[in-house]
């Protein structure tokens, strides 16, 4: 079951839904409601909330920052607010709200009502937004057990219409059960079911990463907030046709590709999902899960868009997560992954190249995705970091052995040559996993 958001054309199936953005926020410390951050300007949250919706198509034709004195268990914000924005709903003619904050099912209910028009909260409209951007198995299962595990908490008082009775069959069957009573058994039946698919898929998916693991190539990982140039960078860096546009989560599911170094090294780069404050709880397993390359890379590029205005914000975001996909006993991250985060600040051609970029942190690369800039000096800075596990190795191969001379140069650094009569001598950078690899043939 699925919001009659998607689509977003008026019941003509012309013009696009004219949709209005509303952002609630607290006078006291001036923070969005559901703003975990607690630093982020309530301009830049609506500006991102604006991003959000109009990335599902609809028309944006009103948007607002609405101070709260305290937050109403009816309808959140005031009455006086919810009149005043009724007015200007009307005017605009708008059929779809986006309220970008938490409500509960009688708050979403009591605004419907009182707008007569659709309203959603950050939740719905992320859970949309993924719904259609999903593209792989394990991508659309886990959306639609996001969708079903939401829906299931607002079947209680929101949707009257489940309220009615249905029989039983013959004599027996009594009063029968009312129509949420289904819907809820009937979601419970279906998240069983899902579950037990996305197990699967992810016993697949830990087969696909074994064989991966065995092929020596070092793993870089793209992470960053949601459109901070990641896919764009991806693009430059491999010469892919990843979908890129300046869009919120225009990539969901995961990319990989290979990418040559300076020093001839081959590398895979790896494309993810972007991260986002306060994504839903029901979205928060999908989204680590597209995560799982980043817990086997070598390197992780954290890609920030340096002229956004909650830049700093972002990041922490970001880091935020990382953080908790190190914690626990589940934890996927190893300690220490801080170490192998190279911060790249993107967008640099927004501030008048690269450099009018201040170095914010110790070996962070300003570049610009868009024009190219910066990125020769990227790629050295991640052949200088995959070298930095390497040791130098002196190495003697037959002349006969053309496969295992063509194996060192594709998997090592080749820093110098002596060719002799009857062998080759090397001296070769390798990580530890390749040269007890190289020795151990047969």
């Amino acid at each position: 079951m699925r919001w009659p958001l998607a689509g977003t054309t008026d019941e003509g199936g012309g013009a696009p839904t004219r949709a209005a953005v509303i952002l609630p926020y607290e006078r006291t410390n001036r923070v969005a409601i559901g703003d975990s951050g607690g630093h982020r300007a309530a301009e830049a949250r609506l500006a991102e909330a604006v991003g959000l919706a109009a990335s599902i198509g609809v028309a944006i034709v009103h948007s607002a920052v609405h101070p709260l004195r305290e937050r109403r268990p009816s309808t959140l914000m005031g009455e006086g607010q919810v009149a005043m924005i009724g007015e200007a709903l009307k005017e605009q003619q708008v059929g779809v709200v986006v309220v970008d904050a938490s409500l509960t099912p009688v708050q979403q209910r009591n605004l419907e009502r009182a707008w007569g028009c659709k309203v959603i909260d950050r939740t719905g409209l992320i859970l949309e937004i993924f719904g259609e951007r999903a593209a792989t198995r394990e991508g659309t299962l886990q959306v639609e057990l996001a969708h079903l595990e939401y829906q299931r908490t607002r079947l209680v008082r929101s949707w009257t219409h489940l309220e009615r009775q249905r029989g039983g069959f013959g004599f027996l069957g009594g009063p029968g059960e009312s129509q949420i009573e289904i819907d809820r058994r009937l979601i419970g039946e279906r998240i069983v079911k899902l579950k037990r698919e996305l197990e699967q898929v992810r016993r697949t998916r830990g087969l696909h990463r074994s064989a991966r693991a065995r092929v020596p190539y070092p793993m870089v990982a793209l992470v960053g907030y949601t459109n901070a140039g990641k896919s764009t960078l991806f693009n430059e860096l491999t010469g892919a046709g990843v979908y890129a546009q300046d869009q919120l989560f225009a990539t969901l599911d995961p990319t990989m590709r290979a990418i040559r170094l300076p020093s001839g090294r081959t590398a895979i780069l790896s494309d993810t999902v972007g991260f986002i404050s306060d994504l839903p709880t029901q979205l928060v397993e999908a989204f680590r899960a597209t995560l799982e390359e980043v817990a086997a890379a070598d390197i992780i590029l954290h890609v920030r868009d340096i002229a956004h205005p909650d830049s700093a914000a972002q990041r922490a975001d970001v880091l935020g997560v990382m953080a908790e996909m190190a914690e626990g006993p589940n934890a996927s991250l190893e300690p220490g992954w801080e170490g192998r985060v190279i911060e790249v600040l993107n967008k640099a051609d927004l501030l008048g190249g690269i450099d009018a970029v201040a170095r914010r942190a110790p070996g962070a690369v300003p570049v610009s995705a868009l024009t190219g800039e910066g990125l020769d000096e990227l790629r050295r800075a991640i052949d200088a970091r995959l070298s930095a596990g390497l040791e130098t190795v002196e190495l003697s191969v037959p002349t006969t052995d053309g496969a295992g001379l063509a194996w060192l140069y594709a998997h090592g650094e080749v820093l110098s040559r002596q060719d002799g009569e009857d062998a080759i001598r090397l001296t070769v950078r390798l990580s530890a996993a390749d040269r007890a690899r190289f020795e151990g043939r047969a």
